[in-house]
């Protein structure tokens, strides 16, 4: 029974640990040319953000309008060669928000 719980337990850690990579590559790949993790570039960094939005309910649902308003800051998420799909947005918005 502890075998089982165990391996239950490190098979989630690195199902959830395999996600969190997959969403920093994921916002390396669409964000990262104007945004990093602990610097500011053109735009703010993720921390900075996530701190700024931290306890806040309606947090994702800011960032989703901010970063999504066709006459806002975010082009490349305008250009039609370079559209990122709504559920990658919300996937990104949500593991900053975790940082």
């Amino acid at each position: 029974m502890k075998s089982l719980l165990m391996a239950s337990l490190v098979a989630t850690g690195v199902l959830f640990s395999g996600a969190a990579l997959a969403n920093a590559d994921l916002a390396a790949a669409k964000c990262g040319k104007c945004h990093e993790m602990d610097k500011k570039k053109k735009g703010p960094a993720y921390k900075k953000t996530a701190a700024e939005y931290k306890g806040k309910p309606d947090a994702e649902a800011k960032l989703f309008k901010s970063v999504t308003d066709p006459n806002g800051d975010h082009p490349d998420l305008r250009e039609k060669d370079k559209f990122v799909k709504e559920e990658d947005i919300r996937t990104v918005l949500k593991w900053i928000l975790q940082q």
